[in-house]
């Protein structure tokens, strides 16, 4: 058998022992769902040659904007901007935020001709302020480059992608830091063990997600990453969410019970993914990726959206050298011991409850909408107070003393649409829960069985303002909601009752019994099973109320 035919940059000894040439040496599969398969079964992983091969074609296929550089651009402008300078002393471009180039089994050479196509990319795109992706890409796609031209070109086809379906890298700090809030998001439905985990050892838990690109970009070893790239060139950037997801499950698997090795959880996460080649195979996080049913693409893009758009209200889009990420300091200090008072729950119980909410909304701090013993116990009294806020949290204490309530997604006023008749509305971003005797929350019942449904087959996000809200010109106020329940064809409405409010009772969740149910004097209640939720009774089945209350969302900046 005849060794792989590496280029200049590569260590040939490095790679002897990284990667062989054993597959087949040519593709001829042309039909989409056959490529993802072939991807997905590292059809080309164990041909060094045929990787190449393909990954030139995967990225000739990128639709990009009319002018995008090509090598020959590469060709003119390398000498004036490198000048005399060796490779290995050449500065990183900014838009890198320190990060490292990683070797990926590169010689001297290889490393250093990075840096320089990495600085005539920041020449050519002035509009790419943050990437830090960015260094493992080129040092990849060098492996796979006849030169230093033909990886600039296709690493600059890669930026300049304008399929916007078809999200590749992130290029902007508002877009980096939405996407890690929606790793967040997905973390906080998808991994919750992990999440808790998470919570539990660490101060601020979203400066742990915020490191999630770094684990795929840098942190796993050439073998894994390549693999990761091949499903990547072809599926695009929601393989990212499920790889980074495999791995903190993982990470949850082998450390859970044993003691930090580290004082810090996002260090402990780091050197596990530098090391996961002990414990993990490629194709092994691979399986594990594939078996999570995340959302639709489209509904991922409409959290990312409506991430961005938090972040743009508190004025997050660029990162400032002085108060990098201090406005996110918030995120797991947003309920401070001597300003937080609550006769249902304590501050403890409260951050536990704040861990589980969209990442958007753990921006804020909570704010007293409503409380029983100060306002009464009226449910007119309740909708008064709470109208006007979206999200909303409602906090049930038992004359028991047992603890349970719901996060709600959408304001209470949507209610009025249906004439005074009881009606649901809402979204799958709530969730029920209980605190005492046990803590155990329970989500809208299609994130744990996808099987019950398949997003509805139109793609535009894009929907009317509901009637109650005021037109906007920002096009993401009329985005269609994160997890709208018309998204999906759902076997019925049942699995779609999230929240309803009449003049005599409130009812949360339904289909075969209510999560929830109160009634108008806010003196009694039930608890069951409901179809939306697929949840336990949240306390006694039928409950005298102690003590009712209900939390805003207020953005600290506006105190």
């Amino acid at each position: 058998m005849d060794p792989p035919g590496y280029n200049c940059f590569v260590d040939r000894d490095k790679m002897d022992a990284a990667v062989q040439d054993l597959g087949p040496k040519e593709l001829s599969c042309t039909e989409p769902q056959e490529l993802k398969q072939l991807a997905r079964q590292g059809y080309w992983a164990r041909s060094y040659a045929l990787r190449g091969k393909v990954y030139q074609r995967l990225i000739r296929d990128i639709p990009c904007r009319t002018v995008t550089p090509d090598a020959s651009v590469y060709s003119d402008i390398v000498g004036k901007i490198v000048g005399k300078h060796s490779g290995s002393s050449l500065p990183l471009p900014e838009f890198v935020d320190n990060t490292q180039v990683p070797s990926y089994c590169l010689n001297p050479r290889g490393e250093g001709a990075v840096r320089k196509i990495l600085l005539c990319i920041a020449n050519q795109f002035p509009d790419v302020s943050f990437c830090p992706a960015l260094p493992a890409v080129v040092a990849l796609l060098l492996h796979y480059s006849a030169d230093e031209a033909q990886c600039f070109e296709n690493a600059c086809r890669i930026l300049a992608c304008n399929d916007p379906s078809r999200k590749l890298v992130d290029q902007s700090f508002l877009a980096f830091e939405s996407s890690c809030m929606t790793f967040g998001d997905l973390v906080n439905k998808y991994c919750q063990a992990a999440h808790k985990l998470m919570v539990a050892v660490s101060e601020d838990v979203l400066q742990v997600y915020a490191d999630w690109q770094r684990w795929l970009f840098g942190e796993l070893p050439l073998s894994h990453f390549a693999r990761v790239f091949d499903v990547f060139l072809v599926e695009g950037y929601k393989v990212l969410y499920r790889v980074a997801l495999a791995i903190l499950k993982f990470f949850h698997k082998v450390r859970a019970g044993q003691p930090p090795e580290s004082d810090s959880v996002k260090q402990d996460i780091r050197t596990f993914v530098r090391d996961i080649a002990k414990t993990v195979s490629p194709e092994k996080l691979l399986e594990k990726a594939f078996a999570i049913r995340l959302f639709s693409r489209k509904e991922i893009q409409l959290l990312q959206m409506a991430n961005e758009k938090a972040l743009k209200q508190k004025g997050i889009t660029v990162k400032q050298k002085s108060v990098s990420l201090s406005k996110r300091q918030f995120v797991h200090l947003a309920v401070h011991a001597e300003n937080f008072h609550s006769e249902i729950v304590s501050v403890k119980e409260m951050r536990d409850i704040w861990s589980w909410v969209p990442e958007r909304f753990a921006l804020c701090q909570p704010l007293l909408l409503f409380s029983s013993l100060q306002h009464g116990y009226s449910l007119t009294r309740f909708y008064l107070q709470c109208e006007g806020h979206e999200p909303t949290l409602l906090l049930i204490k038992t004359t028991q003393k047992e603890v349970c309530g719901a996060y709600l997604s959408t304001d209470w006023s949507e209610r009025n649409k249906f004439g005074g008749k009881v009606g649901f509305f809402g979204t799958g971003e709530c969730f029920v829960f209980r605190l005492q005797p046990e803590v155990q929350r329970y989500e809208w019942v299609v994130i744990k069985h996808p099987e019950l449904t398949k997003p509805v087959s139109s793609e535009a996000p894009a929907a009317p303002s509901p009637p109650c809200r005021p037109v906007s010109s920002d096009p993401a106020d009329r985005l269609s909601p994160f997890l709208a329940a018309r998204h999906f064809n759902l076997p019925s409405k049942t699995e779609s009752m999230f929240m309803a409010g009449g003049n005599d009772c409130l009812i949360v969740g339904g289909g075969g019994g209510q999560a929830l149910y109160i009634d108008g004097d806010l003196n009694r209640g039930r608890t069951g099973h409901c179809d939306t939720f697929n949840n336990q009774p949240l306390c006694s089945e039928n409950f005298l109320i102690a003590a009712v209350e209900a939390w805003g969302f207020q953005d600290p900046d506006t105190q």
